[in-house]
């Protein structure tokens, strides 16, 4: 049940949307809002794209985050999370980045999935997922938190609830070229080597995201069904990270090599 008032869910929108346009984070919400629940932290998600939206943005895919043992370690969560992507999000291949636009960025390496047909209901499995999939792509996430991930008051790290309410850290997208059908490839077996300025940062396994990356799309299409919303027939669905975030700083050149998928990068400046 939520717990917040409508006016509490707009002005917590609000507060994380400021913090992204003024580039200041802020403190987790759920400081102010000890009660939060996850209905709540839907809630305020919502309300912030819907304001997104009203200033021109449009819904472009779905995320799910904190898939793997990796990031959930990494972030001190131990579920997932999930948001919305929108269209001025995404950047292509090679692309420079402004780094000072977004609030502690960080880069993760994601297998997503294009959806040929919609996808929806509380019991989707991965056989669903992949008959719903047009195509398989390399793709890079960018991640922002808006709200401290460790809060430098107290120490306090944030919650799963703080995530979603903050859409995931969801800020930005690289995508391959080339897709692949989902047959191509052995999913499962599908890796990834995160280059920073020619060194090797990170590498994994998609088996990492829950045993296959088609277990993160099947988790978030049941949990968005929860709230009445369906993935559709285009959307660029990414399935989580198999690897730890990395920062970025002006400067960084960032390379990921899927192997037989291929390679993409970008630049931040």
């Amino acid at each position: 049940m939520p717990t917040l008032t409508t006016e509490q869910v707009q002005r917590a929108a609000e507060r994380l949307d400021e913090a992204e346009r003024t580039r200041r984070q802020m403190a987790p919400l759920t400081f102010d809002y000890p009660e939060m629940d996850l209905v709540d932290a839907h809630a305020v998600q919502d309300a912030w794209i819907r304001m997104k939206m009203a200033r021109g943005a449009r819904i472009r895919g779905r995320k799910v985050g904190l898939t793997s043992k990796a990031m959930q370690r990494a972030m001190n969560i131990g579920e997932p999370d999930y948001g919305t992507l929108l269209d001025d999000m995404f950047f292509g291949d090679g692309a420079e980045i402004e780094a000072a636009g977004f609030l502690d960025p960080r880069v993760e390496v994601e297998i997503a999935f294009v959806l040929g047909g919609p996808l929806a209901g509380e019991n989707v499995t991965v056989e669903e997922v992949l008959a719903a999939t047009e195509a398989v792509y390399p793709s890079l996430e960018l991640i922002a938190a808006r709200s401290y991930r460790v809060d430098p008051a107290t120490g306090r790290t944030r919650t799963v609830i703080d995530t979603i309410a903050d859409n995931a850290a969801s800020a930005g997208v690289v995508l391959g070229a080339r897709g692949f059908e989902p047959g191509e490839v052995d999913l499962p077996w599908s890796g990834g080597i995160l280059y920073r300025n020619g060194e090797v940062e990170e590498t994994g396994l998609a088996a990492g995201i829950m045993g296959h990356p088609a277990n993160g799309v099947g988790w978030l299409a049941r949990r968005f069904a929860a709230h009445g919303i369906a993935l559709q027939e285009g959307d660029v669905i990414l399935s989580g990270s198999f690897t730890q975030p990395v920062v970025a700083r002006a400067g960084d050149e960032f390379l990921a090599d899927f192997g037989p998928l291929g390679r993409i990068g970008c630049r931040f400046v």
